[in-house]
C-alpha cells in the first residue's frame, strides 16, 4: 500500500495541466475551494513557485483574478497563482484575518489552517517549490497575508499586502519575514491612520505606520528608512514614495509603497468602482511584488 508521502510524490509527478482549475477540499468539516492557474511555460519537472492571492471582504476568488491580472504576470514570471475562496453567504466572502467581529465574519473559521491544507493539496498536484510560496491580497485579503506571515512563517516566504494592515498581534518570529506593503494615502476603506469615525465598529486594525514599524521591529531591521520617489509619469493625480528598511534578521526587508492620492485600489490596474478612489499607474504592484518575492525565498533551505 502506498504511504501518503509516496502518493503525494506520485500525484505531483503528473502535474495539473496548464490553465485555470478549481479545487475543493474539506477543512474542519467545512467545504472550501480555491482556483489555481498554471502557465503553459512551466517546466514539468519543477519546482514551481506559488503566489497566493487573497480577495477582499465581500468579494471572491474570481473577482480577485480579474482585479489583479496576476495570471498575465504568472505567464511572464513562470509561477503558479492560487486564488483562495473565503467563507460567507453566496458570492460575498471574507477571510478571518483578525480584527473583525460580527457581520460577514465567523471567528470560528481557521483560515490559517485552510491555507496550510490548501498548500498540502496543491503539493499533491504540482511540484511546489516549498521555499518559494508567497502571499498577496487586498483589503481583508491583505490582512490575511499579515496573519499568515505572523502565524505560518515556516511556509510563507514573504508577503506583499495591498490596502490591508495588521489586524492581529504577532508573537516573536522564528525567522525574518520580508514584507512589501502597498497603501494609498486617501484610502477610505482601510484608512492610513487606522479606524476612524466612518469605520464600522466591528472592524479593528493597525495604522499603516504602526504596521510597518511592527514588522521592522519583528524582523530586527535597523532603525531608519531609505526614502525615494518614483517618476510621476502617468499624471493621474498620484505619486509614489518608497520607504525601505535596511536588511534585518535572515536578510528580511520591510518596504512600504506610499501612494499619495491613491485610494483602496490595486496599483497599476484599472478600477471600475469610483468610490474606492484613484489607482496609480506610476507603478505596477504585480511587477514590484514579483521582483521582491524573487529576492526573498525561505532562508537556509
Amino acid at each position: 500500500m502506498l504511504s501518503w508521502l509516496t502518493l503525494g510524490l506520485v500525484l505531483a509527478s503528473t502535474p495539473l495541466p496548464s490553465g485555470l482549475q478549481e479545487r475543493t477540499l474539506c477543512v474542519d468539516g467545512v467545504r472550501r475551494s480555491y482556483l489555481v492557474y498554471v502557465p503553459q511555460a512551466m517546466d514539468p519537472t519543477g519546482p514551481w513557485p506559488v503566489v497566493l492571492a487573497f480577495h477582499g471582504a465581500g468579494a471572491n476568488a474570481r473577482q480577485m483574478l480579474r482585479l489583479t491580472g496576476l495570471n498575465e504576470k504568472a505567464d511572464h514570471g513562470r509561477f503558479v497563482v492560487v486564488y483562495p475562496e473565503g467563507t460567507g453567504v453566496g458570492p460575498l466572502k471574507t477571510f478571518n484575518g483578525g480584527g473583525r467581529r460580527g457581520p460577514m465574519t465567523d471567528q470560528e473559521v481557521d483560515d490559517v489552517a485552510f491555507t496550510g491544507a490548501l498548500l498540502d493539496d496543491l503539493a499533491s498536484l504540482i511540484p511546489v517549490d516549498s521555499c518559494r510560496v508567497f502571499a498577496t491580497g487586498i483589503s481583508n485579503g491583505g490582512m490575511m497575508c499579515h496573519r499568515l506571515a505572523a502565524e505560518l512563517p515556516e511556509r510563507i516566504a514573504a508577503i506583499a499586502p495591498v490596502a490591508g494592515t495588521l489586524a492581529v498581534t504577532p508573537a516573536p518570529l522564528p525567522r525574518g519575514v520580508s514584507v512589501m506593503h502597498f497603501h494609498g494615502r486617501q484610502d477610505g476603506i482601510v484608512p492610513w491612520n487606522g479606524p476612524n469615525l466612518l469605520t464600522p465598529r466591528f472592524l479593528t486594525f493597525l495604522s499603516v505606520d504602526a504596521t510597518i514599524e511592527t514588522w521592522r521591529r519583528l524582523n530586527e531591521c535597523p532603525e531608519g528608512w531609505m526614502v525615494s520617489e518614483y517618476e510621476n509619469t502617468s499624471r493621474d493625480g498620484t505619486f509614489v514614495r518608497r520607504h525601505a528598511s535596511q536588511p534585518g534578521r535572515d536578510g528580511a526587508e520591510v518596504v512600504l509603497l506610499e501612494i499619495e492620492g491613491g485610494g483602496h485600489t490595486w496599483p497599476g490596474r484599472p478600477t471600475v468602482l469610483l468610490f474606492l478612489g484613484k489607482t496609480t499607474r506610476d507603478i505596477s504592484a504585480n511587477d514590484l511584488m514579483w521582483n521582491f518575492f524573487e529576492r526573498h525565498p525561505l532562508p537556509g533551505r
